[in-house]
């Protein structure tokens, strides 16, 4: 499934089980909510704090795909076609970035 087709199946979802879209100050307020259960996970699970028993239960690759899901509303509401968006920022970042981190001697020790 590309961008294009997750969005689509997002707007679906939504009309056949979601009502509506939240507002898009909800969605920004959802989506920071869904980041921060993912930097609760890696910062315990990667990180130096430890992990309580209920933080291993958590999933990281769902709490990832809530982000997901919350971007592609936020995208789907605002009109932004985000395989558009996203195929032009890999071209800017490849254009950008080509030699820049083979350069970092932090990334080459």
């Amino acid at each position: 499934m590309n961008l294009s087709q997750a969005q689509k199946a997002v707007d679906d979802w939504i009309q056949e089980h979601g009502v509506r879209y939240f507002d898009e100050l909800t969605n920004m307020a959802q989506l920071t909510e869904e980041v921060g259960e993912v930097a609760r996970i890696i910062a315990r699970r990667y990180g130096e704090q430890s992990e309580k028993p209920t933080d291993q239960e958590k999933d990281l690759g769902e709490e990832l795909a809530d982000v997901i899901f919350v971007v592609l509303c936020l995208a789907n509401q605002t009109g932004i076609d985000l395989q558009a968006a996203f195929d032009k920022k890999l071209e800017i970042k490849a254009k950008r970035d080509r030699q820049r981190h083979h350069n970092n001697p932090k990334l080459n020790a």
